[in-house]
């Protein structure tokens, strides 16, 4: 991971911002970092992250082969998968992930159900992308079974981005049974 930005509580012009917390050598699309690892003794549980770089201002990107892929490295046979998304403007949720015109129309519907400019009194000019995390939620949780995430036939995991394009990151903690 990159180094972390240490910054005064104080109003910043929405570029300032974005210039301070975007890198200019980011990768593109998601990757897994390496970091899983195992707690303390008994639990037994695996923790990691995935870094998501989205490219659009609002754009659901289907994650599940990351994770998938995180699942099948942690080891766990039977168990649940945990996944957090430590960020006010981004989310995650299961949908359908076999038509990628279901993203696409629930991306449409939202900016029709919460408009970027609509009067909102938060100085940033991001409060649309805060309430529609607020709406979508930050974290899902998912059964593992015979070492797979027990998703439904047309099941996907999308990660929210609501104030992109960013990379970002998706906490994944996985317990076994």
């Amino acid at each position: 991971m990159g180094p972390h930005l240490s910054l005064p509580i104080v109003r910043r012009s929405r570029v300032k911002q974005k210039a301070q917390r975007v890198g200019s050598n980011v990768p593109t699309g998601f990757r897994h970092n390496g970091r899983m690892t195992t707690a303390p003794k008994s639990s037994h549980s695996r923790t990691g992250e995935l870094s998501v770089r989205t490219e659009r201002r609002t754009q659901l990107q289907d994650i599940t082969a990351a994770v998938a892929k995180l699942v099948q490295d942690a080891g766990v046979l039977s168990g649940i998968c945990y996944l957090y998304v430590p960020h006010t403007t981004a989310g995650i949720m299961i949908n359908e992930n076999a038509d990628p015109d279901v993203a696409a129309d629930i991306e449409a519907a939202l900016a029709r159900l919460v408009p970027q400019n609509s009067g909102y009194r938060h100085a940033e000019g991001n409060s649309d992308s805060h309430i529609k995390t607020a709406l979508v939620g930050t974290s899902a949780t998912i059964f593992i079974s015979e070492g797979k995430l027990e998703l439904g036939r047309w099941q996907g995991i999308f990660f929210c981005e609501f104030d992109g394009p960013r990379t970002r990151r998706l906490r994944v903690k996985i317990f076994p049974d």
